[in-house]
């Protein structure tokens, strides 16, 4: 019998479905008013929902990088969006997807890795976990990991993207690195000088996401002016931020949590020098967690 595509967790209060393709979630919505929270992936915008970024966040010069004197292409944000995940564990509020290395994986990623990613849903917050172990014996893993979630935006019809700000629990001073083709240039400017919420309007991701470095809060709030749904993200650890939507137009926008960044401009790199990778030794896991909660 072929596996099921699709898995679904439930509360009395909210559904959440996901994609064993890219072990993606692919759906939120709470059973009061059956309000769709996730961007349901129109090809003709953005195809994809919430991709799992791994084992690279961002973009690489010319998709290329250095390897123990190889040179090896690996397209933006990884290839576990595009992979066939496991389905380790399904019960009605957590459901455990898990990837790991294979041939054709190793021909443009030379490491063994397995990629454990936890969901669970309780209420309405629902909390993803990675769990990113080095399998191998004696070689070091090298890798990043993200996420890329794309929440509706507006959610209500007679809404617009304007009505909509991110609420950040304190006052913050917002400064984004720029980015020029996927790619860091190391410039900077100014988004937020002192404030607690940033109003969104289009013409803020003209030039591409707003990435954010060394931040000092853990949660922001996506709310509207005219109606009182919401939709929090908590994400404690993480070093880098991102901010995006594709285009004026676009009915969504993404709050995505990294622990990893886009290659500077410039020739390609060792991988172990790039900014954000993170080093695992063998047997050693690496662990991280975010959350989303609506209402």
């Amino acid at each position: 019998m072929p596996h099921p595509t699709h898995y679904t967790l439930f509360t009395p209060s909210c559904r959440a479905t996901f994609a064993s393709h890219g072990a993606e979630l692919t759906s939120l919505v709470t059973s009061a008013n059956g309000l769709e929270y996730l961007w349901p992936a129109d090809p003709a915008v953005w195809g994809r929902h919430a991709p799992v970024l791994f084992p690279l966040v961002g973009r690489l010069p010319g998709d290329v990088y250095h390897h123990e004197g190889r040179d090896y292409k690996l397209p933006q944000h990884g290839f576990a969006r595009d992979q066939q995940f496991a389905v380790l564990r399904h019960q009605p509020t957590e459901l455990v997807f898990q990837l790991q290395h294979d041939e054709s994986t190793r021909s443009i990623f030379p490491f063994a890795f397995e990629l454990t990613i936890t969901y669970t849903l309780r209420d309405t917050l629902l909390t993803v976990r990675w769990d990113v172990r080095n399998p191998a014996p004696a070689q070091p893993l090298l890798f990043s990991i993200g996420a890329h979630p794309a929440v509706r935006c507006p959610l209500l019809p007679n809404e617009v993207f304007e009505d909509y700000f991110f609420e950040f629990d304190h006052p913050v001073r917002l400064e984004r690195h720029l980015l020029e083709g996927g790619l860091l240039t190391g410039q900077t400017a100014p988004v937020l000088t002192e404030g607690n919420v940033l109003p969104l309007r289009y013409d803020l991701f003209a030039d591409d996401a707003l990435v954010f470095k060394h931040y000092d809060f853990t949660r922001l709030t996506l709310r509207s002016r005219k109606s009182v749904h919401f939709v929090r993200f908590q994400f404690d650890g993480f070093p880098y931020l991102g901010l995006w939507t594709k285009r004026p137009g676009a009915g969504f926008v993404c709050v995505e949590p990294w622990h990893g960044v886009a290659s500077p401009t410039g020739a390609p790199g060792e991988l172990r020098d790039k900014e954000g990778i993170l080093t695992l030794a063998p047997g050693q896991v690496f662990s991280a967690a975010y959350s989303i909660e609506v209402g």
